[in-house]
């Protein structure tokens, strides 16, 4: 059976599923595992297609010391117990700059264009971009496809795409990107299923989770998104500030005597939540704390969102309905109701007992505004583009290629 491997690597962890390709193009989530603690406690965690459990194994440090190590352990597993061999690897990158406005086959020079972006998302990008040198090294053959979280923001309009700076840095690719996109996206296509009477119409939606923005979509297309430049602005997250007046980071600079690495280290590691509470960045270890700065942190999270709320109701002129999804999104009642009521002045009444249970829709039938959650499945979302970029690019009676 064809399969295609999705790969989300971070600094310490890969993340990997296989989804099986079945009649006409429809894919079948077959497994999903990670290997986490590389370089200090590596662990193959893994199940199947329906939640059973195939593998949890640790290791030693020296046999994952690093993401390429951790990939060679994941990939020999895949192959030698579960006689996996894909036909194509999707992964997702977090910046696609201005050269990418969609999903892209990677070769060498795609993967030199992409280094240019790894000050753009020092967190991400350079941890994306290790298993794909190591696929392209140890499997050059093999078809490798980039999905970037940029891409579903390209078509925004020029006035939410510029910063007020001189026209040549935007000519360079200083401009307002959004992130997200893949979540956004998956959103976007399970939305005529889940509110069909709206789908169409002007939605804003929540990814809240570690790293969280808003997005406004009409039509099933963003037209403005919370985050711009960098995964940094717009709403506070776990360990990133959002929105920051630029006189902050001069102050830093100035003030403080902080160097541009030492500037970008704190403002990824230890702002938002965790710099806000002093407690932690996990939003579950704030809403059991007792410590009152914890209590103050979420009270900014959701004050932020209640604004940035009226910032995208703005751009679209009117909202027709609001979407949660990702971590906090999906699985916080709590967090949920709170900015239900930020939100009573555009109209949304959330129904109780509904968001309780995390029904499909929170919201009371006489919300003039419906309320939904929809979880959210990147992962999928970078299947399908990949097995449609190899397909695309083949013809019907030519023979793919495989992994040995």
């Amino acid at each position: 059976m064809d399969t295609i491997l999705v790969v989300n690597a971070g600094s310490s962890s890969v993340k990997f599923q296989i989804f099986a390709v079945e009649g006409e193009g429809a894919l079948r989530r077959q497994v999903k595992g990670q290997m986490d603690g590389i370089g200090s406690r590596p662990r193959l965690r893994a199940s199947g297609g329906t939640g059973d459990p195939l593998a949890d194994r640790a290791y030693p440090i020296e046999a994952a010391a690093d993401v390429p190590a951790a990939m060679a352990v994941a990939g020999a597993w895949l192959r030698d117990e579960l006689n996996i061999n894909p036909i194509a690897v999707g992964h997702r990158v977090v910046h696609g700059g201005p050269d990418y406005a969609r999903p892209v086959l990677i070769d060498h020079a795609v993967v030199t264009r992409l280094e240019r972006y790894i000050s753009l998302a020092p967190l991400h990008q350079p941890h994306n971009l290790a298993p794909i040198r190591t696929l392209l090294s140890n499997f050059p053959t093999l078809p490798q496809v980039a999905c970037f979280d940029t891409a579903f923001h390209r078509d925004h309009d020029a006035l939410a795409d510029h910063y007020a700076i001189p026209h040549q840095l935007h000519a360079e690719g200083v401009r307002r990107y959004g992130f997200h996109g893949l979540s956004y996206e998956y959103i976007a296509k399970r939305l005529p299923q889940v509110a069909p009477d709206i789908a169409d119409g002007r939605m804003i939606v929540a990814h809240l989770g570690s790293g969280a923005s808003m997005c406004a979509m009409k039509s099933g297309k963003s037209v403005e998104s919370t985050m711009g430049f960098t995964a940094l602005d717009g709403l506070a997250m776990g360990t990133r500030p959002g929105q920051l007046d630029p006189g902050v980071v001069l102050y830093l600079i100035a003030e403080k005597g902080m160097s541009a690495s030492n500037v970008q280290n704190f403002l990824y590691r230890d702002c938002g939540l965790k710099g806000l509470s002093g407690v932690s960045n996990d939003m579950r270890e704030l809403e059991t704390s007792e410590d009152p700065r914890a209590a103050f942190a979420i009270d900014y999270f959701v004050y932020r969102i209640g604004l940035n709320a009226g910032m995208l109701a703005a751009a679209l002129q009117g909202i027709d309905g609001f979407v949660f999804t990702a971590g906090i999104g999906e699985n916080s009642v709590s967090i949920r109701a709170r900015i239900a009521e930020k939100l009573a002045w555009l109209g949304v009444t959330l129904d109780p007992a509904e968001n309780a249970r995390h029904a499909t829709r929170i919201s009371r039938s006489d919300s003039r505004i419906p309320v939904y959650v929809v979880p959210t499945d990147e992962e999928l979302m970078i299947a399908q583009h990949t097995l449609a970029l190899i397909m695309n690019r083949q013809s019907p009676n030519q023979k793919r290629e495989r992994v040995s």
